[in-house]
């Protein structure tokens, strides 16, 4: 089953608090149950990837200005088909960062979060099931701004609040 992967690191991920836990239960029911869940034809919602990018002191996180979203996020998106979500969230640190020399820190899921997609350009709201990576990378790497961003930048782990406060983003910075 094209599933079981995901499904065993979900299984596996230790959630740090009882929403993550919530999130991370309805994405293992989520995968379960929807065969197509890394497409996003799915319209109810997909499975999606994204890598929390440190650096090797783990003092900074490499974050991106969304274009389409006019806000500051991790790197990361579409499965599109992919059912190897670690690999997802590196193809799409690379394309949005530029960063060629990304390691993986452990492989383990670092972070779950289910959040709404608002309708946009007759796309109905659907729900992302974002599997977060920690990933390492070397702040001295040169990085590309792409079409889907407007701005990246090494942002201190005390000033992350600062670009965006969201619990989501607050709770992977906890982690670090």
């Amino acid at each position: 089953m094209h599933r079981k992967k995901l499904l065993d690191l979900l299984e596996n991920h230790n959630p740090s608090d009882n929403n993550e836990l919530k999130m991370t239960n309805e994405t293992i029911e989520f995968v379960k149950t929807n065969e197509d869940c890394f497409k996003r034809e799915l319209l109810i919602g997909h499975v999606t990837g994204s890598a929390w990018i440190v650096n090797d002191a783990r003092t900074h996180v490499l974050m991106m200005h969304h274009r389409k979203l006019n806000q500051w996020f991790q790197p990361g998106g579409h499965c599109d088909g992919d059912p190897d979500v670690l690999n997802v969230a590196l193809k799409e640190a690379n394309e949005e960062t530029g960063l060629k020399n990304l390691k993986v820190v452990d492989g383990k899921v670092f972070d779950v979060d289910v959040h709404l997609i608002p309708e946009r350009k007759g796309i109905p709201a659907h729900y992302h099931y974002d599997v977060r990576f920690l990933i390492e990378s070397d702040m001295n790497e040169p990085l590309i701004v792409t079409e889907e961003s407007n701005d990246l930048a090494w942002v201190s782990l005390d000033k992350i609040a600062e670009h965006n406060d969201s619990e989501s983003i607050m709770r992977m910075a906890r982690k670090i």
